[in-house]
């Protein structure tokens, strides 16, 4: 945490005695904080004066001020205005209005997108409170629920003061104004970010039922930040992660990624499992780990956690880590009892571990989508772990070529840290990979000479015998049994 930020929050919460007594927003001035325009985005600073200029209101929310004081990196700037996404997008030409469920306006420079949003007031369904209470929407209501009460849509636009309250964590719903560089914290996200608490605004089952997506949220701020959830934000959990079948696997796809590529996913995994939402994200792969299975070749839970400690240490590292290794780790224990279970049926290697692929995959993309460009790596790099053990020859060479050899090589090693015993196969293709081309011959000699001790090298090909036809069945016979002439 930032130097002073306690004294910040102290300063301004010293006013009042108890959180009941409270009364918000709390303004924090530029003088008390240390967020300042250097910290920020130039594009996201240029949104906030232009949609000033053009005279609507305009904050910078959320994330990147709660990862400012808490001394994180950021890269999302968002944007929240009066202005409707229509007038927004009317003020930058560089712009682009998204969303259905929710209306918002990309405005773009270069790789950059700066996201902005409208101040959203209550839903539907709480409309007619809003309304006996004096308060008015601006134009462009649209708001359902599903027979759930999730919310399909949510475009009821209002004031800050509601925005804040649609918020989901206290933490997100503070926001800096660029106009005199003040923060404003409306829901006790200071506090909260001072006792490193996870708190949802409002009551927690009716936040969880229009997005069963903020329980992910909940867990991924608790691994991603080291805070703890409050116990109010965490009681209906395990109870209401069924909702999360309701959710396109699309957007739990999206999801996964983001929970467990944040450099801390062993920890986001373990959290997962024990608010009971990782079924329904990698339902086959929990039912394995709930059954205990496991074989001498690999102990499945080892592996993925071995595997996410290798993802969390090169995003640690500032690496990138490609979104199919991820999910090709979260599933090979399913693959590898389905291989194993084809193979009991008499089905040969290969074709065993494709129908296995194909089953694990078809099962997943019902809770989480897979796109076919992340699912063929994910096939590429299983089938590898069949092929990186058959070196002789030229297939070193060739393998060595392969688009997917890298990866295919990171998952053997992942295998081999776990505990599933290659003989070495790992340190040889190390070896294979810096030597000269006279070394890897030699590399490849030792394994075929040691293949031939073994009598498990590579067998020859017998010659295919020719089948003849019906109409010549005699005269073929005669041919087989005729004395050739090197028998002479």
């Amino acid at each position: 945490m930032l130097t002073g930020f306690k004294t910040l929050v102290r300063k301004a919460t010293s006013l009042f005695t108890s959180p009941e007594d409270q009364s918000y927003p709390i303004v924090i001035p530029r003088n008390n904080h240390s967020l300042s325009r250097q910290n920020l985005s130039p594009n996201a600073v240029k949104v906030l004066y232009r949609l000033n200029k053009a005279g609507y209101d305009a904050y910078l929310v959320g994330g990147c001020i709660r990862d400012h004081l808490i001394g994180a990196k950021t890269k999302d700037f968002d944007v929240v205005t009066n202005a409707t996404p229509e007038e927004v997008h009317a003020t930058f030409s560089n712009s682009r209005l998204i969303g259905r469920r929710f209306r918002l306006v990309h405005v773009t420079f270069g790789r950059e997108i700066i996201e902005v949003s409208t101040f959203r007031a209550n839903s539907a369904q709480d409309d007619n409170d809003s309304v006996h209470k004096g308060q008015t929407s601006l134009k462009g209501k649209d708001s359902a629920r599903s027979t759930h009460g999730m919310l399909l849509r949510d475009n009821v636009y209002g004031s800050i003061e509601e925005d804040a309250e649609r918020r989901d964590f206290t933490f997100n719903a503070l926001y800096y104004n660029v106009q005199d560089f003040s923060i404003h914290d409306y829901c006790g996200g200071l506090k909260d970010i001072e006792n490193k608490v996870i708190r949802i605004i409002g009551d927690p089952r009716k936040r969880y039922q229009e997005d069963p997506v903020r329980m992910l949220r909940a867990i991924r701020f608790a691994g991603k930040l080291g805070f703890e959830i409050d116990p109010s934000t965490a009681a209906p959990i395990k109870e209401m992660a069924h909702l999360l079948d309701h959710i396109p696997p699309a957007r739990l796809f999206e999801e996964v990624l983001k929970l467990m590529g944040s450099g801390n996913g062993i920890k986001t995994f373990e959290l997962l499992r024990e608010y009971g939402l990782f079924r329904y994200l990698f339902p086959d792969t929990e039912a394995l780990l709930k059954s205990g299975w496991k074989r001498d070749d690999i102990n499945p839970e080892a592996f993925i956690l071995q595997g996410l400690r290798n993802t969390d240490n090169r995003i640690q590292s500032g690496k990138t880590t490609a979104p199919y290794f991820l999910y090709a780790v979260l599933l090979w224990p399913s693959v590898a009892l389905r291989h194993e279970e084809f193979l009991a049926q008499g089905m040969p290697a290969t074709p065993a571990l494709h129908q296995a692929a194909s089953m694990v995959l078809d099962n997943q993309v019902a809770s989480t989508a897979i796109p076919r460009r992340f699912s063929t790596p994910m096939r590429e790099i299983w089938d590898m772990q069949f092929r990186l053990p058959k070196r002789y020859g030229k297939r070193a060479f060739l393998l060595l070529e392969h688009p997917r050899f890298r990866a295919g090589f990171d998952f053997l090693l992942i295998r081999e840290a776990s505990g599933t015993e290659l003989g070495g196969l790992g340190d040889w293709w190390e070896a294979f990979q810096h030597a000269t081309e006279a070394q890897q011959r030699d590399l490849i000699k030792s394994i075929d000479a040691r293949a031939s001790d073994n009598k498990d090298g590579p067998k020859k090909r017998r010659p295919r015998r020719r089948k003849s036809n019906s109409n010549n069945a005699a005269s073929s016979d005669i041919k087989n049994n005729a004395p050739s002439s090197t028998n002479k």
